[in-house]
């Protein structure tokens, strides 16, 4: 049997209801949550926040080493950024009781990461992408910021 008719029975034999009294892993997790639960929308918000600023970070790296030091708060602003929406998207996707906290920190990270990229936006599509992601970031932060 090929790996893709193996693959296949086994997703037939999954979605099959079990018999009275038994039960299979479909049913096992029946009523679990996925995909951050309660902080769905924050988990979602926080990855694309820091898939977005990796993309800044890279375009920001590339033009201080072409000399450009008008991007140096930039790039420390971003690094900042990057380690608070991981973080947060971790803890949230697991409805850790500290998402809260780490959705105030990474509130204050958001705005002024912002802030920074908006003096770019202008000149920089990277930096205007960030910005935005950072506001829309911090707009689920504050729904569940302690």
């Amino acid at each position: 049997m090929t790996l893709a008719a193996a693959s296949t029975v086994a997703m037939a034999q999954a979605a099959k209801p079990a018999p009275a009294g038994k039960s299979n892993a479909a049913n096992e997790h029946a009523g679990h949550s996925h995909g951050g639960g309660k902080y769905a929308a924050l988990v979602s918000a926080s990855s694309d926040c820091g898939r977005i600023a990796q993309i800044c970070l890279s375009h920001t790296l590339g033009l201080l080493g072409q000399g450009d030091k008008v991007m140096a708060a930039c790039a420390v602003s971003v690094t900042e950024l990057l380690a608070t929406c991981d973080a947060l998207m971790k803890l949230a996707a697991s409805n850790s009781k500290y998402t809260p906290k780490m959705a105030a920190l990474t509130l204050t990270v958001c705005q002024d990461c912002e802030k920074e990229c908006r003096k770019h936006e202008k000149t920089h599509q990277e930096c205007k992408d960030c910005a935005d992601a950072c506001a829309a970031c911090a707009t689920e932060c504050k729904k569940v910021a302690a």
